[in-house]
């Protein structure tokens, strides 16, 4: 039977530059009613995005324009310290009505954002109160800082019928619902129920027939990274969080999870860019600089400590001038060579595919990659100077150049393979060490190589071209 083609009509996208002009505009004229009425369709993540591209008087009017229920979602959307400059402009009594209305998760993460004095005004008047001093007690980047304390508990004597009422009775609190916690009287957990089970089973039948003891689970101090590595790897929806007792604390889902993979590489990508923490839209000019000098001049200190080694062999530079003209093929390879290989080593300890005990066996493997790619690089680069010698670029003998082609070339083939070695071993030895292995890959592997393909350049450049 033949098949009809259907044409996919991509969809507009929600939020655009003309949008933003036009909030713009009708902020400055004081229309509230068409402002509002122009993001009425977006939903929270993109009016966030609409947020970060108005001026700051422009998106702090709108908010305060807001109703409460729009305002409440959107907070969760917003970048960190944007939130908190935004919310420390509000009157406290808005604050704290929009924090009451957010999951526990969500409201500790936008009192973590704000000044002690103002959360300490705030908390006393909060619903969530003890359940909010208790998350804020945790790291941000744990699966303390990361749970939420709304979940539906049963005891393993309920019947499924008892259980299913349970969840109608909590389902505007716990939103959403992928499981049902089981536990004895002293909020122990002793097994789950997942959503699917609970509705397949029969209204009578007791809870401690159908639940699963065989589960996941993590304890509050627990990385935020580690938590978002394990739940990929099971698949999980959601991941209980319990302490050293065994008592059932809160519990961590997806949408979380996928907020702090997302994190983690725009960090482990900073990182690797030599940038120091996180760089928003709506981040200051101060706080970018403030960002980004630190290792401008790691950068520039590894810059000088170049020009010093190439001082160093002044002499066999004034012997033949002609040597300068590889230097930037020398350092840029190693600095290639050495960047492709700290990126895969550290893509995979953040994945945790790759582990530190592997140094052994990853070294292995990118020495055997080295040298197949360093044979015929070194080869290629050794034939290309002959060849240049041959049209009459440079003005030496047949024999300075065939010693010259094979300094370039050798030199070339070593700083490849040493590139590599220590591309692959540094990320390993700083994950032993407890450093984030990212900064492998920033200016540290980059001027570090420089450094060492100078030397062996000039080096071999001494015994085979002017030995």
């Amino acid at each position: 039977m033949a098949t009809e083609e259907i044409e996919v009509i991509p969809l507009e996208p929600d939020v655009d530059a003309g949008l933003v002009d036009e909030l713009d505009e009708l902020i400055d004229d004081r229309q509230q009613a068409e402002a509002l009425a122009a993001i009425g369709h977006l939903h929270a993540a993109d009016l966030a995005l609409v947020m970060s591209h108005l001026p700051v008087t422009a998106a702090y009017q709108l908010f305060d324009w807001l109703p409460g229920d729009v305002a409440s979602e959107l907070l969760p959307e917003l970048d960190d310290d944007y939130r908190g400059d935004l919310l420390e402009a509000q009157n406290t009594r808005r604050v704290s009505s929009l924090i009451d209305t957010l999951d526990t998760d969500d409201a500790a993460d936008v009192l973590a954002d704000l000044p002690e004095p103002l959360v300490a005004q705030i908390l006393p008047g909060l619903e969530d109160e003890e359940e909010l001093r208790e998350l804020l007690e945790y790291g941000e980047e744990t699966a303390g800082g990361l749970m939420e304390a709304e979940y539906v508990t049963v005891k393993p004597t309920q019947t499924v019928a008892e259980a299913t009422e349970e969840v109608r009775r909590l389902a505007e609190t716990v939103d959403p619902v992928y499981a049902v916690y089981v536990v004895d009287a002293a909020d122990r957990l002793l097994g789950i129920v997942h959503l699917k089970t609970l509705l397949l089973s029969r209204n009578t039948t007791l809870i401690e027939q159908i639940m699963d003891r065989d589960y996941v689970f993590v304890g509050p101090h627990t990385d935020q990274e580690d938590v978002a590595r394990l739940m990929e790897r099971r698949d999980l929806n959601v991941l209980p969080v319990v302490d050293e007792e065994g008592e059932l604390l809160g519990r961590i889902t997806i949408d979380d999870v996928v907020d702090v993979i997302r994190e983690e590489a725009e960090e482990d990508i900073h990182r690797m860019s030599g940038l120091t923490g996180d760089e928003e839209l709506t981040a200051s000019v101060w706080s970018i600089c403030r960002g980004r000098l630190l290792w401008l001049a790691v950068g520039l200190i590894g810059a000088f400590l170049s020009a010093l080694v190439i001082q160093q062999f002044e002499g066999v530079l004034e012997q033949a001038v002609v040597l300068a003209m590889f230097i930037p093929v020398v350092t840029a390879m190693a600095g290639n060579a050495g960047m492709q290989s700290s990126a895969i080593a550290v893509q995979g300890l953040a994945s945790g595919e790759l582990w530190s005990s592997d140094l052994n066996r990853r070294l292995g493997k990118e020495l055997v990659v080295a040298l197949l790619n360093g044979i015929p690089l070194g080869v290629g680069i050794g034939a290309v100077v002959f060849l240049l010698y041959q049209v009459g670029l440079f003005s030496l003998d047949s024999s300075a150049a065939m010693r010259l082609a094979l300094t370039v070339s050798l030199a070339l083939f070593t700083v490849i393979v040493l590139a590599a070695t220590i591309g692959a071993t540094v990320p390993l030895l700083l994950d032993r060490l407890g450093i984030d292995p990212a900064l492998a890959t920033g200016p540290f592997v980059t001027t570090s190589n420089d450094i060492l393909g100078l030397i062996v350049y000039f080096a071999i450049a001494i015994v085979i071209f002017l030995g």
